[in-house]
């Protein structure tokens, strides 16, 4: 009997039908009952006004329900190891896969932690050089600066036999500089600005932060400890009692009923302060530190934080620290050259590691940079490096504003990444906001239609065509472009830049216009931090709101950043009698039972916390009592619950009037945070909300030169033109303002543009153009020039239209 074939299709696979990640009812932070599906292994890009829910939904909804599924499938022993996430508040999450986040956190504050031990590439290298450096010096760790060498002996019993007693010798070399213990450089402590030298202890000589004479800490260590006299005053201390003052190991003395350690106040203040990255430092320990302490360069190890011998041990002329101080690139150049069939495996992975730094624009770095330098679109392509060679497929991995710091020549081969990604079989999630890499989606979910609170809905959700047919905010404004000014302002004088050298600099000379908004362009890894940052003159009265990210708690809210709470606790305290911090969630005032968390936390062991409003406060965080005192007819939990817009007018006339806070409030106005209450935390905020707040802060401080680090980053198309209208209220009160940017409608906007290039790194660093935006325009002789031109010519083409 001939063989026949069924002429039907096939019945679908069911493992085949699992082809969209659903969410139904989300409604974490500003969400509103959200639901959606999701299509699998195809790009999905998240746009939106900031604080709309785009992150709410990508990271805090789906990311994070799929990292907890992961974790509970460890043992419980594993899972009491790890740090417990609750379930997002969401009804339903179906089809999800495992996610990898590639966000902007900051890496690694450790000033010993470098590019280079942020990923595999220092570790490779180490084994390396332990295989073919010569002289041979010993393992891995011999090459590696955070491990110090040791030695010694110690007697050890041996059981069984008789228990005998033998003498056990130990010994581990490391490649640590011992001067500067692995970082680089070494500190020059200003004694003058530790403390008052004409009065004693007791009398509060130290001018330390948070080091008062009345502290428990400072009583019991340095008053109490006997080996100083509390009552001297310390320029009458004998030549002992300052050497015991200043550099006494680490001692245990009774101080009272209790036993304390004493330690010299020069290793106390190396442990509390110059152990931490200055980036995480509060405002004002980063202000004490900068003026007590002067950093320079460890004269043992120049610099290169590894000791004599790890630098003497070389494979042809190049030891591990000249390979980590090299541009990557060119690392990468060299390793390749190598031909070593006994060290081949490692070699192929060193060369696929440097070479995807370079395949993803970040080949202008060295593996010595330290990773708290870079910013958070550095931080977020490093990360990107270690999963662009993997071999996992049917993976989500979920993006957080992939373009920023990238000039418009780098974000096409963001792009190119993106959907390599994609095309490997993965569910690829961005958050963005820039057109180029939203139009590259299969997918767009577009949330709003407002921020925070009148955010949290799925306006649209389709393609890029139905996007821009939409009328979103979105949609509105996907094809904005900004044109040209048609006058430009004239400069009242300039800031002159005379051989600056710093990073990759070479020696540039250039005069930064004052009076005007002037913008600072440039590829990535150009120079344009090093020349702005690092080469502008001291003392000119500059104000510099760069890239660092605010370090915000739970406890921490727009009224406590700003110092807006401040003059509003004492306007309630003065109305009511009573001290100022029962106004306070994190003083006197704080309810007791949540400690002025406002809600209660329950560990539940190897399951994730749960987190409930506090019965006793509902929330509000206060104490009863301190709710019954009220300022113009509201309490503090109801001011603290007022957005900004609200509370503006609350504080503006009447019993209320506070013009020391309207002012603060009408900053917040101005940079777009209108919306936001005056108490949501800090750690709720978006990036772009968080960029604004900080923008408002400095926006209060005297100074005539404004430096600001990439001001759209975070910011909505719609929101950009907002940004344009403060820049030019700033330059028209009377201030300069430089402006480092890549986004195309600020550099037409601007008045003079500082082109930094050609290229990155060592092909960078030097003045291609300077001139008006339209003389950039006309001249087309830079990669910006170029690209500004398209991208104007967009502009008159939609006026065509």
């Amino acid at each position: 009997m001939p063989h026949t074939s069924a002429t039907s299709s096939p019945v679908p696979h069911a493992a085949d039908s699992h082809d969209l990640i659903r969410v139904h009812g989300a409604r974490q932070h500003n969400l509103k009952d959200v639901s959606i599906a999701l299509p699998k292994r195809r790009l999905t890009v998240f746009t939106g006004v900031s604080g709309s829910g785009k992150s709410s939904l990508a990271f805090a909804t789906i990311a994070a329900e799929s990292q907890r599924l992961i974790n509970e499938t460890y043992p419980s022993f594993v899972q009491n190891l790890m740090p417990s996430q609750a379930r997002p508040e969401v009804d339903v999450l179906e089809g999800l896969t495992a996610a990898i986040i590639v966000d902007q956190q900051r890496m690694g504050s450790d000033p010993r932690s470098t590019v280079g031990t942020a990923t595999d590439a220092n570790a490779m290298l180490r084994i390396l050089f332990s295989r073919l450096g010569d002289p041979h010096i010993g393992p891995p760790s011999a090459y590696s600066f955070n491990t110090a060498s040791i030695s010694g002996s110690a007697s050890i019993t041996v059981a069984g036999g008789g228990n005998k007693t033998e003498t056990a010798d130990f010994s581990r070399t490391g490649g640590m500089c011992t001067q500067c213990e692995g970082r680089g450089t070494v500190s020059d402590i200003d004694l003058t600005q530790l403390y008052d030298d004409s009065k004693a202890i007791a009398e509060g000589a130290f001018t330390i932060p948070g080091w008062k004479s009345d502290s428990w800490w400072t009583v019991r260590t340095y008053a109490e400890s006997g080996i100083l006299d509390p009552h001297k005053p310390i320029r009458e201390f004998t030549e002992q009692e300052m050497q015991d003052f200043l550099y006494r190991e680490a001692t245990k003395v009774k101080a009272g009923d209790s036993t304390v350690t004493y330690e010299g106040l020069i290793p106390k203040i190396q442990k509390s302060f110059l152990s931490k990255d200055r980036a995480s430092m509060q405002p004002h320990v980063r202000e004490f530190v900068d003026r007590a302490v002067t950093f320079t360069t460890c004269p043992s190890c120049e610099g290169t934080r590894l000791s004599e011998g790890a630098r003497s041990s070389k494979i042809g002329q190049i030891s591990i620290a000249d390979a980590c101080a090299m541009e990557i690139r060119d690392l990468a150049k060299w390793v390749r050259d190598l031909d070593e069939p006994s060290v081949a495996p490692l070699l192929d992975a060193l060369r696929q590691t440097l070479d995807s730094f370079v395949e993803i624009g970040l080949g202008y770095l060295s593996l010595d940079r330290p990773s708290g330098t870079l910013s958070g679109g550095e931080a977020q392509r490093v990360k990107m490096i270690r999963h662009l060679g993997s071999s996992l497929t049917d993976v989500t991995y979920i993006f957080d504003e992939p373009t920023v710091g990238l000039h418009p020549h780098d974000i096409q081969r963001m792009n190119d990444l993106l959907l390599r990604l994609r095309d490997k079989g993965n569910t690829v999630l961005v958050v963005e906001h820039k057109p180029e890499t939203i139009a590259i989606a299969d997918h767009v979910v577009d949330l709003g239609p407002g921020p925070g609170s009148a955010g949290g809905t799925i306006c649209f959700e389709g393609s890029l065509d139905g996007l821009r047919a939409s009328d979103t905010v979105t949609g509105r404004h996907l094809d904005d472009r900004a044109a040209l000014k048609d006058t430009v302002r004239t400069p009242t004088g300039a800031l002159e830049i005379r051989g600056a050298t710093a990073h990759n600099l070479q020696n540039v000379d250039v005069d930064i216009p004052l009076g005007i908004l002037t913008v600072v362009t440039g590829v990535a890894g150009a120079g344009k931090s090093s020349l702005v940052h690092s080469s502008i003159p001291a003392g000119k009265g500059v104000i510099s709101i760069d890239q660092s990210p605010i370090r915000g708690s739970r406890r921490s809210n727009p009224a406590t950043y700003t110092g807006l709470l401040e003059p509003i606790r004492k306007a309630f305290a003065k109305a009511n009698g009573v001290k100022p911090a029962l106004f306070s969630a994190n003083s006197a005032g704080a309810c007791p039972t949540c400690n002025g968390v406002g809600v209660i936390t329950t560990d539940l062991g190897i399951m994730a916390g749960v987190s409930t409003p506090c019965e006793d406060c509902d929330g509000k965080r206060f104490q009863a009592s301190v709710l019954e005192h009220r300022l113009g007819g509201r309490n503090i939990s109801e001011v603290l619950a007022m957005s900004v817009t609200e509370a503006g007018e609350f504080f503006a006339a009447g019993e209320a009037r506070l013009p020391a806070a309207h002012k603060i409030l009408e900053r917040l106005v101005e940079v777009g945070l209108g919306y936001l209450s005056l108490g949501q935390p800090l750690n709720t905020l978006s990036g772009g909300e968080r960029q604004r707040l900080k923008l408002a802060t400095h926006m209060g401080e005297t100074g005539g030169v404004y430096v600001l680090d990439e001001p759209t980053t975070g910011l909505h198309l719609a929101d950009v033109a907002q940004l344009l209208g403060l820049l030019d209220r700033l330059v028209e009160s009377g201030k300069s303002v430089v402006v480092i940017e890549h986004h195309q409608a600020v550099m037409a906007h601007a008045d003079w543009i500082i082109d930094l290039g050609p290229g990155a790194g060592h092909d960078g660093g030097r003045v291609v153009f300077e001139g008006t935006p339209a003389d950039l325009v006309a001249a087309r002789s830079t990669l910006t020039g170029e690209h500004l031109a398209e991208y104007l010519a967009g502009a008159a083409q939609d006026d065509r239209a």
